[in-house]
């Protein structure tokens, strides 16, 4: 039966706790460390823990694959995202206005409380963009966390360059420190627009990033009209993330990678060219997902957090992101924004 948004968010604490208690999911102590670069307060998760944590298997991102084959692992099938699902990390249900149907899991392997999923529960590819449908429910689900003052915030790694780890098709949700949201918002949050049914980019950063401001909408605004404004801001940003992308010689072949991250006040498209960074300093490589771009990394070490500091942030993501054009592709219909407001270009 399926569940309402509210009630999917009333559910977490006392899932997560129990999952916990009985062994279902692993969660690994961390501490996080500020490190301010490029006017944002970057947020670096030491978790020594993880270095214990299984190896999982290179997903299989085909964008022609239909569904998963079944193999025997350890008992179940390779795909963790479908049924039978351990009952201790199924949350609930939510099905759509069209009967299409998604499954709400905690995160089997959690860094930070009450991390969850929303998954399709047919199988779709984690290389396909979002889908109205899917964008409400994300925003649904982001207000009813807001009300039950709890905020999270969503994302989206899209691509075999994103950093996902799965092939099936999944948004993950994690709680914000208080209403602040994740570092790269509050810059996005800083600026002012002349004309904020624009998409923008934070030129304080090294990389090529579109980001939209999102009007205030409700749980009471009308279903039609949350859709159409969520689907007109995505494909406005998805459509600068592949221009980006083109106006790359060097960018790899195959279908594009990116990352989203998702506020209730702006939505972030970040085009992605690289899974991995090589740090030089140890020749180690360092996964970068969505949450990167958020302004969150995670590392396993102390060695490995002063790397990460000595080599920068925005080194790092930079070099796994592509080079910003967005003054070539909004010139004359956007505006640029570098923590104030620019005159139209």
């Amino acid at each position: 039966m399926s569940s309402t948004v509210k009630e999917i968010i009333s559910k977490l604490p006392e899932a997560f706790d129990k999952a916990l208690e009985q062994g279902d999911l692993l969660f690994f102590p961390s501490t996080v460390h500020k490190h301010t670069e490029s006017n944002v307060e970057f947020e670096i998760r030491l978790c020594p823990a993880l270095q214990k944590k299984p190896a999982l298997p290179t997903p299989n991102f085909d964008p022609h694959t239909k569904e998963l084959p079944v193999q025997e692992h350890n008992g179940g099938t390779s795909d963790p995202f479908s049924p039978p699902y351990i009952p201790n990390l199924h949350v609930g249900d939510l099905k759509d206005e069209s009967g299409t149907e998604y499954v709400l899991l905690l995160n089997k392997y959690s860094v930070i409380s009450q991390h969850f999923l929303l998954v399709t529960k047919e199988f779709k590819s984690q290389t396909a963009p979002l889908m109205p449908p899917e964008l409400v429910q994300i925003y649904m689900l982001l207000l009813a966390a807001r009300d039950a003052q709890r905020p999270f915030f969503a994302f989206y790694n899209c691509g075999d360059n994103s950093g996902a780890s799965q092939p099936h098709k999944h948004v993950q949700f994690i709680p914000m420190e208080g209403e602040d949201g994740p570092p790269t918002d509050l810059l996005a949050r800083s600026i002012k627009l002349e004309h904020p049914d624009k998409p923008f980019t934070l030129t304080a950063l090294p990389y090529a990033n579109h980001v939209f401001r999102l009007p205030a909408l409700r749980s009471t605004t009308p279903l039609h009209e949350l859709e159409n404004t969520l689907t007109q801001a995505f494909l406005a940003l998805l459509d600068l993330a592949i221009s980006t992308i083109r106006h790359d010689p060097d960018y790899p072949a195959g279908r594009p990678s990116y990352n989203v991250v998702m506020t209730l006040e702006h939505i972030q498209i970040i085009p992605r060219k690289l899974e991995n960074h090589i740090l030089s300093e140890t020749g180690e490589k360092l996964s970068v997902n969505a949450l990167g771009y958020a302004g969150m990394l995670l590392v396993k070490s102390e060695e490995e957090l002063e790397v990460v500091k000595k080599e920068g942030i925005c080194t790092i993501l930079k070099s796994v992101g592509v080079k910003s054009v967005h003054d070539i592709q909004v010139a004359g219909t956007s505006l640029e924004a570098d923590g104030a407001a620019l005159a139209s270009s």
